[in-house]
């Protein structure tokens, strides 16, 4: 069984509470709360769920916004875009492709030239830094 199709009994063994409201529940993490929202440490952001490598620290950049924010993940086959359409509200959701697990969000309010934001919980997420 791989750890995409684990039940929810076994993310609930596997997760702290904060990493399964985030990524199983798709919840948001209060602004400026979390450990890498201004964190400027060289390294990559894998999932927290799963490992999955997901966006490099050379992508992110200061937002002002409290989350973690990328420009871009490392390869865009590791992170599944959805409409996430709520009340009065359209946005697109971000979840890892593996294990899909909520990440965040996508905007469109980025720097030039791609002007895209992924807004990402820091809960959704480990860093492993890079070595020196």
């Amino acid at each position: 069984m791989s750890k995409k199709d684990l039940p929810d009994k076994e993310w609930k063994k596997k997760l702290t509470k904060e990493e399964y409201h985030l990524l199983r529940e798709k919840g948001t993490e209060k602004a400026f709360s979390g450990e890498y929202w201004d964190s400027t440490e060289e390294g990559t952001y894998v999932c927290a769920g799963c490992g999955e490598p997901l966006f490099s620290s050379e992508a992110k950049f200061k937002s002002n916004t409290g989350w973690p924010s990328f420009i871009e993940p490392i390869d865009i086959k590791n992170v599944t875009l959805k409409d996430d359409v709520g009340f009065f509200t359209k946005r697109t959701e971000v979840l890892c492709s593996y294990c899909q697990g909520h990440l965040g969000h996508l905007f469109h309010d980025g720097p030039k030239p791609a002007k895209t934001r992924y807004c990402i919980n820091s809960g959704a997420l480990k860093l492993k830094k890079k070595k020196s």
